[in-house]
């Protein structure tokens, strides 16, 4: 019989190719077999995701760190941690347009002062020039675009420290793993905060404290500094992540406008 994932040669007694290592499904598929896939990946205690999910929190090096050097079994693959954590993204994105679009009103924070930016047609910033579930739509893309960003300034403030362990692929993996984690975190926060009558800015609050913190504790347990040092560099990253963030907006912002400009001439 072949492997039908990578079309090698395997015996029939074979529960696992042992090429790709992928399952050899005998079975014919039914909502029975789906559903046990689904618990098995999904809800059991031992399954690969739930543990990554925990050990990102009390090991992450364990994590990090082992998947760098090799190991590929044992945890979840950095790949599809993220795009899990893109798809809970998606859930959170559909469910504040649909249920919680009240939840992003402002008024109720900034109160008159607020309102009254509704009359300054010019401001993009004012309410009615600003459509929260369009930006919310694109909550996905800034967080696969910020994995570049935020993997650069680490590689860059620890290069410049002397701490070159890591090249800047390996940077990506720590922080695609770091950034899965927090948007999962953050979701699940996010729609139980919603459920329970809260507003979007005091959860955004919450999240960044919660961002910014799980940052400098990765970072701290995988590069095994000393608090004083693990600080030191955080603020470094920071430094260099303001830095790329400014320039990226100044040029965003230069080609919106130039083309804005070509296209009325």
């Amino acid at each position: 019989m072949q492997c039908k994932n990578c079309n090698i040669e395997i015996q029939a007694y074979q529960n696992y190719c042992s090429e790709c290592g992928a399952k050899v499904i005998r079975n014919r598929l039914t909502f029975k077999n789906i559903w046990t896939e689904i618990n098995l990946y999904f809800f059991n205690l031992d399954n690969k995701l739930f543990k990554t999910l925990v050990f990102l929190f009390t090991k992450p090096e364990e994590v990090i760190v082992s998947y760098i050097e090799g190991t590929r079994k044992k945890y979840v693959d950095v790949i599809q941690y993220f795009a899990i954590s893109l798809t809970l993204v998606g859930i959170q994105v559909f469910l504040m347009n649909t249920f919680f679009k009240d939840a992003m009103n402002l008024d109720s924070l900034y109160g008159d002062s607020f309102k009254e930016l509704s009359n300054q047609e010019n401001n993009p910033f004012a309410p009615g020039n600003m459509d929260y579930s369009a930006i919310n739509n694109y909550q996905s893309v800034i967080y696969v675009l910020s994995v570049p960003i935020s993997a650069f300034s680490t590689w860059i403030a620890y290069y410049l420290v002397g701490d070159r362990r890591y090249n800047f692929t390996e940077h990506i993996v720590i922080n695609l793993y770091y950034s899965a984690q927090i948007i999962i975190v953050s979701a699940v926060l996010s729609i139980l905060f919603l459920v329970c009558g809260g507003d979007y800015l005091t959860i955004s609050v919450l999240v960044s404290v919660f961002t910014f913190a799980y940052l400098f504790y990765i970072l701290h347990r995988v590069f095994k500094t000393t608090l004083l040092d693990s600080f030191a560099r955080f603020l470094l990253i920071g430094f260099l992540y303001g830095i790329l963030f400014i320039f990226i907006s100044i040029a965003t912002y230069a080609i919106g406008y130039l083309a804005g400009s070509a296209n009325n001439h």
